[in-house]
């Protein structure tokens, strides 16, 4: 990657030449900026115990949360990791935010559990007792005999990732007592002067396969929820991203070969009436553009397995 892109070129000749050492260095890549992150937390850990880690719907935020854990472990400092997810408010009817369409809003950061969060903040940060709550996705509502107790040692810290943790209702007016990490896929893929594929549309094509993988949804209802998510991202994510300590870009240059083949029939399944079609067509002929990858050559501990899953059989 040079200066916030990939070039197309690169990719094709790498895929076609050197396509396992491709793979691996590209993984290399970014777990060496996981290490570097993972060092800056560590040289202040015992003033900023709390990690806020942001990043919008397909940046990966789950396996970076974990990944900068093992890190932290390996060079000494215990990581907890919690998901902001598990504060979203029991979800009521008549007084959950609403979007312009009368729905509920999911992307809405009055969503979640704010004062809680800051109370758990401060508590972790002076060495308190919390107890981490559970929401149950199904019931829609949070269960109270889930909680979990959790307590930070003196060499210890905890993550909280979640698409809300920049914002400034977080802070609990004491920025400095935290560590900010923003993720995402930010890198675009070029061709010469020629855009080929954006991060954006990298973070889109993770989010296709995964809510097909693992929620059995089809391309047009993920369209239908990710034109909702990029009005809440616009809103409530990127005013704040520029705010954080660290910045970690996600995307990988192998990536598109390996997802391409995955994606391209739940595209093509992406109704004609369906918002933000009309992306939709733009997207999958630049993905026919990009060399294929077998998943099979994808470590099982790499960033995208997030998204499209570990089969036992991989090596």
């Amino acid at each position: 990657m040079s200066n916030g892109y990939f070039d197309f070129n690169d990719i094709e000749t790498k895929t076609a030449t050197d396509p396992r050492g491709f793979i691996a260095d590209c993984d290399h890549v970014l777990n060496g900026r996981l290490t570097r992150a993972a060092a800056k937390i560590a040289s202040d850990c015992k003033h900023r115990r709390v990690v806020l880690l942001a990043g919008p719907s397909g940046s990966g935020k789950t396996t970076t949360a974990k990944k900068l854990a093992e890190e932290l472990n390996w060079i000494g400092v215990g990581a907890h990791v919690v998901s902001m997810d598990d504060y979203f408010l029991t979800v009521n009817q008549e007084t959950h935010p609403r979007d312009a369409k009368g729905e509920i809003d999911y992307e809405s950061p009055d969503c979640l559990d704010i004062p809680l969060l800051n109370t758990h903040f401060a508590a972790l940060t002076a060495g308190g007792e919390v107890l981490l709550p559970y929401f149950d996705f199904t019931g829609q509502r949070r269960d109270e005999t889930r909680a979990a107790p959790l307590r930070l040692r003196n060499d210890e810290v905890a993550i909280f990732e979640g698409i809300h943790a920049l914002n400034p209702l977080l802070l609990g007016g004491s920025p400095e007592s935290k560590w900010r990490i923003y993720a995402s896929a930010r890198a675009n893929v070029r061709d010469g002067h020629d855009l080929v594929y954006k991060g954006t549309w990298i973070r889109l094509t993770r989010r296709l396969i995964r809510d097909a993988k693992f929620r059995g949804w089809p391309g047009g209802t993920t369209m239908k929820v990710w034109a909702n998510v990029r009005r809440g991202e616009k809103k409530h994510i990127s005013p704040y991203k520029e705010s954080a300590d660290i910045q970690i870009d996600t995307a990988l240059a192998y990536e598109i070969s390996v997802l391409r083949d995955y994606a391209l029939p739940l595209l093509r399944d992406v109704p004609p009436e369906a918002e933000r079609a009309e992306e939709m067509r733009q997207i999958a002929p630049l993905l026919e553009r990009f060399p294929s990858l077998p998943e099979d050559w994808v470590s099982k501990r790499a960033l995208i397995r997030e998204f499209i899953g570990v089969e036992e059989n991989h090596d």
